[in-house]
């Protein structure tokens, strides 16, 4: 005879014991964030720990915990296995790389799990082009992010310039000793632009098109036709408003609109001022100087004389005081002009009463 008060004992045990576990698993949890990454230090904490590819290099295995602690990564609980998935316990499964670059190829990937966005517009951008035509050496996001020590990409804002001066070495120098490097740089300013305010960040496309080139002006435009932050240092906020009136400027707004794949030669800010290279007017070295004006002008006008120079108002609005011949010209051709439409308008009215006139007198007849 099957005693009922004996098996409802033990069913209340059975769940008495599987809600003391489930409890125990849930406040468990919080005290396992860490654990891992702490199991994975005991033998990746160790500075010697390295290992020999098939290439002959010899791979670091080595991870620093301090490094590690400060990661964004870890500060948000994001553990090891969380970008090494292939990797469940020890001892780890071989690697089948041949060398450190086919390695950090095929671990960067696990970023597209977070960062999906931002890895498929790296897809299509420069660096992604350069590795799908052969070189392998082309930036991936470790490259520039960090492998275990990712830390916020412009903390400081100079680190975003420095990265990439990691590959582009002769520009970064240039950008250094320009204006716009030595106030990052040297100055901690915020206020002017890092590589990728021009070139973009993860879809950066090749500078070297039209298309970029009669965009440029309005990149420079970004912060050089904004009157508060040119106000803050004594710069005019109109030079790109000059610029699109000038032949230069309406030469390349027609492109733009219409042709703006065809290269076109009319000048866009870096022919005068330069690209990475750019220089205050009064510096010695700076394109647009007085002294080095001329030889500016003869890039796109060989013929030009020492008198070209002397008839260019640059970004200055004509007037009588910094341009006097300029301004009694322009204000000729202003009250001219008017006159002699307003004659022909007047000539054109006569005529068309005349012509009326001597219809009607024939008609009388």
């Amino acid at each position: 005879m099957v005693n009922h008060s004996h098996m409802r004992s033990m069913a209340a045990v059975l769940v008495s014991v599987v809600l003391i576990s489930v409890a125990a698993l849930l406040t468990a949890t919080p005290a396992r964030a860490g654990e891992t990454t702490d199991y994975c230090l005991s033998c990746h904490g160790n500075p010697d720990l390295q290992m020999v590819l098939p290439s002959g290099e010899s791979l670091p295995l080595y991870i620093s915990a301090e490094a590690l602690a400060v990661s964004v990564h870890n500060q948000v609980g994001i553990e090891c296995n969380a970008c090494h998935t292939e990797i469940q316990t020890y001892p780890h499964p071989d690697l089948d790389y041949q060398n450190k670059r086919e390695l950090a190829r095929a671990l960067y990937q696990s970023c597209q799990k977070c960062h999906s966005d931002n890895y498929d517009k790296a897809l299509d951008s420069m660096h992604a082009q350069v590795a799908l035509a052969g070189n392998l050496d082309a930036p991936i996001c470790t490259d520039c992010h960090g492998a275990h020590d990712v830390q916020d990409p412009d903390e400081p804002r100079a680190h975003v310039s420095t990265i990439c001066g990691q590959c582009h070495t002769t520009i970064y120098e240039e950008y250094h000793a320009s204006v716009h490097g030595d106030a990052l740089i040297e100055q901690s300013n915020p206020d002017v632009p890092v590589c990728t305010d021009c070139h973009g960040v993860h879809n950066i496309q090749d500078p070297r098109t039209e298309l970029f080139r009669v965009q440029s002006p309005d990149l420079c435009a970004g912060c050089h036709a904004d009157p508060e932050l040119m106000a803050k240092y004594n710069l005019p906020s109109n030079v790109y408003e000059l610029y699109e009136l000038s032949w230069h400027g309406v030469d390349v707004s027609i492109y733009k609109a219409r042709w703006p794949t065809i290269w076109h030669d009319s000048a866009v800010c870096t022919d005068c001022h330069g690209i990475h290279n750019i220089r205050k007017t009064e510096d010695a070295d700076s394109l647009v100087n007085e002294q080095n004006l001329l030889q500016t002008c003869q890039k796109c006008h060989p013929d030009a004389s020492p008198n070209w120079t002397g008839a260019w108002t640059g970004h200055h609005e004509v007037s009588l005081q910094r341009t006097p011949f300029i301004f009694y010209t322009q204000a000729f051709y202003a009250s001219f002009a008017p006159f002699v439409l307003g004659l022909s308008l007047i000539y054109v009215i006569l005529q068309i009463i005349r012509s009326t006139v001597e219809r009607a007198r024939r008609g009388l007849r």
